[in-house]
């Protein structure tokens, strides 16, 4: 029983959800439109779209600058004629896997750039040729896996002038006719599932030319109807055509015969897949081709029901084989399978022999001693032991003179040493896969043939290198293993892989003077510049991404101009595989789309001319500043605040004793100490003797600050006479009186408090001069002014 595919669960855990009346929001890039359609936003930069096993019933609105839609897996029962309009730039669309049952004529008529069209694995009963009238750029069109009968009239791909791979058929296709592929003038690949193929007109496969490779299933006609089958065959056979044939069951000499068509054709390669076949079967094939030049010959997935005993061919001429291939074979009782040693017929000709994944645990030494002209041999993914590579490679006996390339890969070997010791006798070896194997170390020293250019040791599980490895080496495989260093001097090496390992840098270039291709990807390696790189002289490609890189400036930098092809080195893994790791800020953003700022990258620079800046800027402030005087203002403010909030405690603490302020002076002189000669010697005893007068150098406090005895001063007297004169005005302490009696002037609150509206007069020696004051000497000398306000009431609080 044919066991069911992803697609078909996909389609039944889908039904099981909508049977359960799962909304349309999926929550994995599904959303609803407007018109009520799904939406499917999963598309990454290169314009793909994946609505693959996204639950859709209905084709979803895609953005219509899509290159390729892939809606595999799905639940789309019909392709109506408008779900794709719009879509003029795509290249591929696969639908395959949908349960398709229904396709409007008009549904593919926009998609004029269409390129590649699956819609296998539906349930299209009939093909309608509307479907591709318009469809002149199609190169690849898969129809496999459908109910329908017939491919239908008018011809499908009548107008598919630029069809390069086809593929039809399904488990009901049953005829085909002449006519049916008109219009397919040449393919590269054609692949027909026929297995229940009845009727075949002559002729029908036959007009395409030129005709690639070729796939074939022809199971019920090779069983039940061998003149349908060898009329198929005749029709695509071409000795430059590699024909493969799958699903067959070779029971007996009749079951072969259909091939006798392809032989006559002299065909050069054939291949089998998923066979089945009897020891009769075999002999009868290798009759059937005696003397045909088949160079290829190639079984994937073999069933040997006999016991191998195909001596009876051995008058045959196989000399014409050059490759054999055998993958995933399975003898059914291999307990009484007959040896090989019979076939030195046709061994001994092989040049290629690739038996993989076939349980083969040893090949007797004398099997290898009839390979006498084998150059590649493959055994990978086999149960090859150390002990049992001894008997297959003869010890040290020679034997495999001309082998070339040998491929032990994915087999349970533990001992380097052996292998190395072993394929020293092979003299013209120069390719050597033991990767996949269970090496832990390497030994201090190994022999190695002196032809020996490219050695795989890949994932293994080696965690350091010795001097073991070879000095003749042009490619090495070291990747995935556990190695965190690598300081082996290889002078001629040229390709060196270290991807999978826990590398935390580049290795020194110097120890690989001919490098020029670097592959060290998916380590750990947090960055990488310019100094490393100048260490290799010839690198020319290099693949380091999906590392964890810290997106310094420096990196960051010089990936950029890397990946623009700024540095003289290729990054052939593209720069999507560039992420960063940390800062945490950039986390996974792509190394090629990262902007940092100045302040990030330059700063010690940036804090070196921003400091200056604002050096400089508060250098101009300063004495723009200075030049308006708005120091001093500043420090007048702050010393009338102070000095205000002292007047406001005396009067606090005068309200508080009931008493009321006392004026113990008729004027406050304000003069220049420069000036106190002609105050204290003409101006008070001539010009203001009937006065009582405060003057600071006899009425101040000692010890009390000099603000606080200027307010007092100012709320003692009556009035404030200021002597105006240069040395007034270049004193500090005689503006700040003045501004002083400015402030209490028009400070409302401390005039209410002493029962005083506050009213000024102020006389300056420019306004009137005191040319009748004795010892003022016209226009220099001291000038008075006077601050006055008008009598006061002569009742008071």
């Amino acid at each position: 029983m044919r066991r069911p595919t992803s697609c078909q669960l996909a389609l039944l855990l889908l039904f099981l959800n909508l049977c359960r009346g799962q909304g349309s929001d999926s929550g994995d890039g599904r959303s609803d439109s407007g018109d009520g359609r799904s939406s499917c936003h999963r598309c990454d930069s290169h314009l793909s779209c994946n609505c693959s096993h996204g639950g859709f019933t209905h084709i979803p609105v895609v953005t219509d600058r899509a290159l390729t839609i892939d809606l595999s897996c799905n639940a789309i029962a019909t392709v109506m004629d408008d779900d794709l309009m719009g879509h003029t730039r795509l290249r591929a669309l696969d639908l395959h896997g949908n349960g398709l049952a229904a396709i409007q004529p008009s549904a593919f008529d926009s998609l004029w750039s269409l390129e590649e069209l699956d819609l296998s694995d539906n349930q299209l009963a009939a093909l309608n040729y509307r479907w591709f009238r318009k469809l002149e750029a199609l190169q690849q069109l898969n129809l496999l896996s459908n109910p329908y009968s017939c491919l239908g009239s008018p011809p499908l791909f009548q107008g598919l002038i630029q069809l390069r791979r086809l593929a039809f058929g399904g488990p009901a296709l049953e005829e085909l006719r002449r006519g049916d592929l008109s219009g397919v003038t040449q393919l590269e690949e054609l692949t027909v599932h026929a297995n229940n193929l009845t009727r075949y007109e002559s002729g029908t496969l036959a007009d395409i030319w030129p005709l690639g490779r070729v796939t074939l299933s022809l199971h019920g006609p090779f069983l039940t109807n061998m003149p349908v089958a060898s009329a198929v065959l005749g029709d695509v056979s071409y000795p430059e055509t590699p024909i493969t044939l799958e699903d067959l069951h070779l029971i007996g000499n009749w079951s072969v015969q259909p091939l006798r068509e392809s032989a006559r054709k002299r065909i050069r390669h054939l291949s089998f897949r998923n066979l089945s076949v009897s020891d009769e079967a075999v002999v009868s094939l290798l009759v059937v081709v005696d003397g045909v030049p088949i160079t290829y010959l190639s079984v994937d997935g073999i069933t040997l029901t006999g016991e191998g005993r195909w001596e009876k061919a051995s008058y045959t001429d196989q000399r014409s084989i050059d490759e054999f291939f055998a993958q995933d074979v399975v003898v059914l009782d291999v307990f009484k399978f007959f040896s090989l040693l019979d076939l030195k017929f046709l061994l001994q000709y092989l040049r290629r022999v690739s038996v993989i994944n076939s349980k083969v645990f040893v090949m007797p030494c004398i099997t290898s001693k009839l390979l006498v002209n084998l150059q590649y041999l493959d055994l990978s993914d086999n149960l090859l032991t150390d002990l049992t590579l001894v008997e297959t490679l003869c010890g040290d006996h020679e034997t495999l003179k001309e082998l070339r390339v040998l491929n032990i890969s994915g087999n349970p070997l533990k001992s380097l040493s052996t292998v190395s010791r072993l394929v020293t006798k092979l003299s013209k070896l120069t390719h050597l896969d033991v990767s996949r194997t269970g090496y832990i170390s390497m030994p201090p020293s190994c022999p190695w043939p002196s032809t020996l250019r490219h050695l795989n040791i890949s994932g293994a599980k080696l965690t350091t290198t010795t001097p073991c490895l070879p000095a003749t080496l042009e490619v090495l495989d070291l990747s995935n293993n556990n190695l965190r260093g690598f300081t082996q001097h290889l002078p001629v090496l040229r390709e060196l892989h270290l991807s999978g390992n826990k590398f935390l840098s580049l290795p020194p270039g110097q120890l690989f003077p001919n490098l020029q291709t670097l592959t060290i990807h998916s380590n750990t390696l947090n960055m990488f510049g310019r100094l490393d790189l100048q260490s290799f002289r010839r690198l020319e490609s290099l693949q380091a991404g999906q590392n964890q890189f810290v997106c310094s400036c420096d990196f960051v930098n010089f990936l950029q101009s890397a990946l623009k092809g700024h540095e003289g080195i290729h990054l052939t893994d593209g720069e999507d595989n560039y992420v960063c790791d940390s800062p945490l800020y950039l986390q996974g953003e792509p190394v090629g789309r990262v902007h940092l700022s100045i302040v990030t990258c330059h700063r010690v620079l940036f804090v070196s001319v921003s400091c200056g800046l604002v050096l400089v800027v508060g250098v101009l402030l300063g004495v723009f500043l200075w030049r308006l005087h708005a120091f001093w203002y500043l420090k007048m403010t702050w010393a009338w605040l102070k000095a205000k909030h002292s007047s406001r405690c005396r009067q606090r603490h005068r309200v508080i004793e009931g008493s009321e302020a006392l004026l113990s002076f008729d004027a406050f002189v304000s003069y220049s100490e420069r000036d106190a000669g002609w105050v204290e010697n003409f101006l008070v005893p001539e010009t203001l003797r009937s006065l009582t007068l405060c003057l600071h150098k006899r009425d101040f406090l000692p010890g009390h600050w000099i603000v606080d005895n200027i307010m007092s001063a100012m709320e003692r007297s009556r009035r404030t006479v200021f002597i105006l004169s240069e040395n007034f005005v270049q004193s500090d302490w005689c503006r700040y009186e003045l501004d002083f009696s400015h402030f209490w002037l028009f400070d409302g609150h401390a005039a209410a408090v002493q029962g005083r509206r506050p009213q000024t007069l102020l006389q300056t020696a420019q306004a009137h001069e005191l040319h009748h004051l004795p010892g003022v000497a016209s226009g220099g000398g001291a000038k008075a002014g006077v601050l006055e306000e008008p009598p006061q009431s002569s009742k008071r609080r």
